[in-house]
């Protein structure tokens, strides 16, 4: 059986890093929308924090935990990567925050 701390802690890291990028609305997101690279940061961040997550708990959890767990790391990363491309299409330099060294694993 699934626990809902552990389910309520990686939707709030993947939530973080969404209202981070912007996808959701809130006061963390606008205050980041001015600032690219720290918003890229921040939502690399909770991906390592999601991928520690992984390495931690490999073998332990049940099948919803790791569902879970591994959909908000895929989301997360997949997110990082097009705010990425963004950024070098925009010109940008990618920054080391970018995420693309969490890339493995």
């Amino acid at each position: 059986m699934p626990d809902p701390r552990f389910i309520g802690l990686v939707h709030a890291l993947r939530s973080s890093a969404e209202a981070a990028l912007g996808e959701l609305a809130s006061p963390m997101a606008s205050r980041l929308a001015r600032d690219g690279a720290l918003a890229r940061k921040t939502a690399a961040r909770s991906l390592e924090l999601l991928e520690m997550l992984v390495e931690k708990t490999l073998g332990r959890l049940d099948a919803t935990e790791r569902d879970a767990l591994m959909q908000a790391r895929d989301a997360v990363r997949r997110r990082l990567a097009e705010t990425a491309e963004g950024a070098v299409d925009r010109g940008a330099p990618a920054s080391a925050g970018d995420g693309g060294e969490l890339g493995s694993g």
